[in-house]
């Protein structure tokens, strides 16, 4: 067992949704060619990173996002593009984009307020929804052009609801890397 696990708040995309995004990237990890790929049963949309987190304090936020989720609809959401994160040449993290929508905001806002009153320091950051694919660039110089080129949802987006809530423990030695300790399901549509 790792000594200090982290959790984060995230929401959980639907299995056919993950083969999707798995599945539009098999062909394109050569022209992309990043250190460490995310396995397909790791992709998520982050909410909150809570990092380490005691038992008293992580009982109390899933307590609290579990009665502020009942009355929270389920949405639909779209992936549309992708983008990376980091230095231009050398991206750190390279990842699918989201439309934007009210509903996921007002979402993360939720979980997020629910961590800060349960005593967690968060992320001060403005929220940026994502589903990472894979970090750390070892290729020549980025090429922009590739974001457009190769972008699998350029043509179609891929569509799906929000209906979960997810706390993910993350284990670094392990393959996923994140394992769901508590999942709430949202209101359907």
């Amino acid at each position: 067992m790792e000594r200090n696990p982290h959790y984060f708040w995230a929401v959980g995309l639907p299995l056919e949704i993950k083969q999707s995004i798995s599945e539009a990237f098999n062909d394109l990890k050569s022209l992309f060619p990043f250190k460490r790929w995310v396995h397909k049963e790791d992709y998520h949309i982050t909410l909150a990173f809570l990092g380490s987190a005691e038992t008293s304090k992580r009982n109390a936020t899933i307590d609290r996002i579990q009665e502020s989720l009942e009355t929270v609809n389920s949405f639909p959401l779209q992936i549309q593009g992708i983008d990376i994160f980091g230095n231009k040449k050398s991206p750190r993290v390279f990842w699918a984009a989201v439309n934007q929508e009210d509903r996921l905001h007002g979402l993360q806002q939720n979980v997020y307020q629910q961590c800060l009153q349960a005593g967690f320091k968060l992320e001060t950051r403005s929220y940026h929804p994502h589903i990472t694919l894979a970090r750390n660039w070892i290729g020549p110089d980025f090429s922009h052009e590739l974001l457009q080129k190769y972008n699998p949802f350029r043509d179609q987006s891929l569509s799906f609801i929000v209906k979960e809530v997810v706390l993910y423990q993350t284990h670094l030695e392990k393959t996923p890397k994140y394992e769901p300790i508590a999942t709430f399901s949202l209101l359907g549509e």
